[in-house]
This record gives C-alpha cells, sequence and structure tokens, in this order.
C-alpha cells in the first residue's frame, strides 16, 4: 500500500472492516514492531500533547484531517484530530499514531492504532495518555449532549461563590458545610466500621432560593472533582449507556462530586430502574458524593426521594424568611454607592412589601430599581423607587399566578 493513500483507502472499507484492515496493514508495514489498537475517548492526544508531555507532529506525506469548531463568542476556536497520522516523541521512544474516524449511523467513532518499538512502550503510552485526560484539574468536567467537556470558563466562575456571600438561614447554611466536608475528612472512620463511603443529598424547593449558589459554594469549597450533568440525552437516544459512562467516570475520579441539576427533568419511567442500579446498585461508588436538585420533588419516584440509602438528606430552601429578605438588602447596600443606598427605615418597609419573594425576586428587584434610579437622573431617593419597584414585581407575581 503506498502510505499516501493509506488513510482514504481505510475509509473506503466497510465499516465493520476498518479496524481490521488498518490493523493488518499497519502489521504489515511495522512487521518488527508492536501495534495495539483501541476505542476510547479518554485517549485524547491533542490533550497530552498540549500539556507538555510529548511532542507530535503529522506525517507530512498523508493529509492531515482536523475538524475546527466555534463555540461561542470570546472563545478560542476547538480544533479536533479526525483522521491523522502523527509520529510522536514520548520519554526517548519514538511512536507513531493513526487516527481514523467514521460514522456508525448517527455514532460517531475514533479508533487509534499506536505503533511502537515494543508491546509495553505502546501500553505504557496509551495507559500515560488516558489516566492524564481523565484527571481533572483547575475545571469542571461537563457532560452534555453525550459527551464529557472540561470547562475552565464554569470552574473560574464558582471560584467567586462562597458561603460568606451566600444568605440562607444560619442551621441550613451550618449544615451543609459541615456535612460533606466532614464525610469526605471521614473515610477511615467509615471504612473502620464497614459503612460504605458514599453520600447523596437533596435540594429541594422553588426555583430562585439558593440552590444553585450553595452548589456552587460547596464545590467550590471542598475543592474535589466535579462532574456536572446537563443531561443523559445524546444523539443516540441510549440514556442508560450514558448514565453508565457518567457513573463510571465519577468511580475513576472518586474522591469527587457528581452535580445532577433538576433531576426531575432527567429521569423517566424509562431509565429510573437503571439510574436506581448506577446509584445504588452493585457498585460501590466509594468516595463519591452525589448532589441532586429538584424544583419539583412531587414529580420524583418515591424510590428515588424517599429512600435514605440513595439519597441521605433533603436539604430544604424555602422563601427567605424576614430576616433573610434584611441581610440579602444589606448586603447589596454594601456594593452601592452611598447616594444609591437604600435607608434603614426604607430597608424595613421593602422587607415588609416582598413577604412571598424568593432571591431571584429580590434581585430583580435592585436592578430593576437600580434602573429606574438612572433613567430618572439619580436625584430621587431609592427608598421610594425601591417601594415601586416592589409594588410593580408584586403585580407582576399575582398575574404570573393567574394566569397558570
Amino acid at each position: 500500500m503506498v502510505i499516501e493513500d493509506f488513510i482514504k483507502e481505510a475509509l473506503y472499507k466497510p465499516n465493520d472492516y476498518i479496524a481490521y484492515h488498518v490493523g493488518r496493514e499497519l502489521a504489515e508495514l511495522h512487521p518488527h514492531k508492536a501495534v495495539i489498537q483501541g476505542y476510547n475517548w479518554y485517549f485524547d492526544l491533542e490533550v497530552f500533547a498540549r500539556a507538555g508531555l510529548c511532542s507530535v507532529v503529522e506525517q507530512k506525506s498523508i493529509f492531515h484531517h482536523v475538524n475546527t469548531r466555534w463555540e461561542s463568542i470570546g472563545k478560542k476556536l476547538y480544533e479536533e484530530i479526525e483522521n491523522s497520522w502523527l509520529n510522536v516523541l514520548w520519554q526517548g521512544h519514538l511512536i507513531d499514531v493513526v487516527l481514523i474516524t467514521w460514522y456508525d449511523g448517527r455514532c460517531k467513532i475514533r479508533h487509534h492504532w499506536i505503533v511502537a518499538e515494543e508491546k509495553k512502550i505502546a501500553e505504557d503510552f496509551f495507559r500515560a495518555v488516558c489516566e492524564w485526560c481523565c484527571e481533572v484539574r483547575g475545571e469542571i468536567l461537563v457532560f452534555h449532549d453525550g459527551n464529557f467537556e472540561k470547562d475552565k470558563q464554569l470552574f473560574n466562575s464558582i471560584k467567586t461563590a462562597t458561603f460568606e456571600n451566600l444568605i440562607l438561614p444560619d442551621s441550613l447554611k451550618h449544615q451543609v458545610q459541615n456535612d460533606f466536608q466532614q464525610f469526605f475528612n471521614s473515610r477511615e472512620v467509615y471504612e473502620r466500621y464497614g459503612i460504605p463511603w458514599k453520600r447523596g443529598a437533596l435540594f429541594i424547593g422553588p426555583p430562585g432560593n439558593g440552590k444553585t449558589h450553595t452548589l456552587k459554594a460547596l464545590i467550590n469549597q471542598l475543592a474535589k472533582p466535579c462532574l456536572y450533568i446537563r443531561s443523559f440525552k445524546s444523539d443516540d437516544d441510549n440514556e442508560q449507556e450514558k448514565m453508565s459512562e457518567v457513573f463510571k467516570r465519577a468511580r475513576m475520579l472518586s474522591p469527587c462530586v457528581l452535580v445532577l441539576e433538576d433531576l426531575d427533568s432527567m429521569i423517566s419511567n424509562e431509565n429510573r430502574s437503571f439510574f436506581l442500579n448506577e446509584l445504588d446498585g452493585f457498585q460501590a461508588n466509594t468516595g463519591v458524593v452525589v448532589l441532586a436538585t429538584t424544583n419539583h420533588p412531587e414529580r420524583l419516584d418515591p424510590s428515588i426521594l424517599d429512600r435514605p440509602s440513595r439519597f441521605d438528606r433533603k436539604y430544604y430552601f424555602e422563601l427567605p424568611r424576614e430576616r433573610e429578605r434584611l441581610a440579602y438588602i444589606a448586603k447589596w447596600n454594601e456594593d452601592l454607592q452611598l447616594e444609591m443606598r437604600v435607608t434603614e427605615r426604607g430597608a424595613r418597609e421593602v422587607v415588609r412589601g416582598t413577604e412571598g419573594f424568593s432571591f431571584a425576586y429580590l434581585k430583580e428587584l435592585f436592578v430593576t430599581a437600580m434602573v429606574q434610579w438612572l433613567t430618572s437622573g439619580g436625584n430621587g431617593p431609592m427608598d421610594s423607587v425601591l417601594l415601586s419597584q416592589t409594588k410593580a414585581l408584586r403585580s407582576q407575581m399575582n398575574q404570573s399566578v393567574t394566569n397558570q
């Protein structure tokens, strides 16, 4: 075979024959070398090379096929090798890596072949790349559309969330802080008494009352690898396979935190049994803390909601009481210019007028009041603007309830 046509010839073959064909051709091209082949998304050679752990150059005689993706404004373009023959220098060893991508139905498959002087060298290199890429360092591992992606921006945003700037009832805040910190510090105690070292908790309550902020502050405080699951859905519609992949990755990263936000939207009659098996089945889930949130606990099956071995604790995030609303206003006042601050008397009137407001509505109240104050020239007292906006938001809330 002419090496220039190596990948092109392979892709002309039937899907179920490509892997065998490539392996056989490489064995014939390199009869005195070892060839190992696999299909594993953890084998991300580009990431390994960008970390400076190996040197990679493309085989110039073969077309180097790269997929370039635009993800969002302000982000760098993302490049992913689709098909290539790479020459790699790793720990003094010269290694060839062939990457070939094809589609089986809607499922994208990328196989790799590693060619080295000895089988041990090829296997050690394969293991080193997978282990490095599996680890989470300064990022959140996000599962979306059936794949994991490492998100540094989300990690950086979470670093700004702390319990110091979180307004909650003191008892709830202390319970959440202490529960999981103590869990991670108590592995030896759990093992000594034969108690499974795993934890599960549900954050329950109407939207806008601090569940997500608490999650962020907790992840920041615990400083453990975090897997954030947006959905188990994917193009191939195999939710059970995706659930298995998520929990498998969590076990690999243990001790870690697995976050399932809006759990009620993820679990259906079709996938519930499989989810429960992953959560509390034969697999140990040692060192895995599962944190789930729901705005609608009534939509969760009792097998999830009421069985302690699955979610040991339930934390309820209720609408802020008078004390929390006053603390929230004081927090906002600290960050405002003097002329924009609400007076003590005005704060008490706002507190009385915001009974039934969530933290999200309180935030909306201050933002709209600030905009209104600036639009009017910034000359009047903030108290009257806040009270006026409180009435407007109250009317909006009542109208929303009426329309439901």
